[in-house]
């Protein structure tokens, strides 16, 4: 279904909405660069783009424009991540507005203490059934398409926080814990959505309504996961669970996870922090600390002809004014003057 969707739908969505490429520089082939890039690594420290390029029999800038280009041929493009995004907006929207309808007359989303009664004796509602299972397919789908999807500076956390889900959905399915599943679903899913919605108008470089809707986004956010998910959730999980019973089975285990949950919650609250108070100190929201932002030729080249590069002894690397006193110049001058002289 995704692939459809991004072939046949997000594709022309957007080019229609504007979203263009930007135009990339091939490298020339290199098989030496090319080894050591995959290799050794994608960005080389000085000494090693100096003996690269004596090998290769090319300036040290050169070297340096051809890592550079080498990386940003890597890096993904904007119809790619709008694709991307707007498939998990399509989602996240959906989840969300149909997990508001499945559970908006159950007496645990307004009363999460509900959850636990007449627990495990529960009976299963079709409608939620059908949920839960869409949302542990979706992200056993996000797990499958890591190696392929955008990556990310918080990548090691993206992947740890999709094996929680899935471990946390397929546990409290096999123990009968899908009422406070429920709420911890329909919690991540009420702000994922501006998230999403937030990327596909950047990608469209509408940057005021992008900052309105980070700015959405943020307060959403703190208030269901700092707010909310410590307050409600983890609360009931861990004492109005056990008020009038013993710990129910994996109670350890279950909200060991839910706890892990809430760290990445902090860690990426602090992420959209550092993004606010930019926003603050420029008037003008960043963009996503998380990407990785492509390198232009111009930009580094300017900072090169700006900072000449330092030699190990001390000196810089263009050449120094001659002094305007010394015996040097002095010999220097009276040769200049018998010469003008004798013509």
């Amino acid at each position: 279904m995704r692939l459809a969707f991004e072939r046949f739908i997000g594709l022309p969505l957007s080019r229609w909405l504007g979203v263009r490429d930007q135009t990339r520089r091939q490298v020339k082939p290199n098989a030496t660069l090319e080894k050591h890039f995959l290799t050794e690594g994608h960005r080389p420290k000085e000494p090693q783009l100096s003996l690269l390029a004596a090998q290769c029999g090319l300036t040290l800038q050169q070297t340096q424009r051809w890592f550079r280009r080498r990386r940003n041929q890597d890096r993904p493009q904007l119809t790619k991540k709008f694709c991307e995004a707007s498939w998990r907006f399509l989602f996240y929207l959906s989840s969300f507005v149909g997990g508001l309808s499945v559970l908006y007359h159950e007496s645990w989303l307004w009363a999460p203490v509900m959850c636990w009664d007449r627990y495990p004796n529960q009976t299963l509602k079709p409608s939620l059934y059908w949920w839960y299972l869409l949302e542990l397919g979706f992200y056993l789908s996000l797990l499958i398409r890591l190696p392929f999807d955008v990556k990310r500076k918080d990548f090691k956390e993206q992947v740890i926080h999709h094996f929680v889900a899935v471990i946390l959905m397929t546990f409290s399915y096999s123990a009968n814990l899908l009422r406070i599943g429920s709420l911890v679903l329909l919690l991540h899913d009420s702000s994922d959505y501006l998230l999403e919605a937030c990327k596909m108008v950047n990608y469209m470089q509408y940057q005021q309504v992008c900052d309105a809707l980070f700015l959405i986004f943020s307060f959403v956010f703190f208030y269901t996961r700092l707010v909310l998910f410590p307050t409600q959730i983890l609360y009931t999980t861990y004492y109005e669970s056990i008020s009038n019973r013993g710990p129910f089975f994996g109670y350890y285990f279950f909200n060991g996870l839910l706890m892990l949950l809430q760290l990445l919650h902090v860690f990426w609250s602090c992420l959209i922090l550092r993004m606010l108070y930019s926003f603050m100190k420029k008037g003008q929201m960043e963009k996503d600390i998380r990407s990785d932002v492509e390198e232009s030729d111009s930009s580094e080249e300017a900072a090169a002809a700006q900072e000449p590069l330092q030699l190990k002894n001390g000196a810089a690397g263009g050449p120094r004014p001659a002094p305007t006193d010394g015996p040097r110049s002095r010999v220097a001058g009276r040769l200049t003057n018998r010469h003008t002289t004798a013509t």
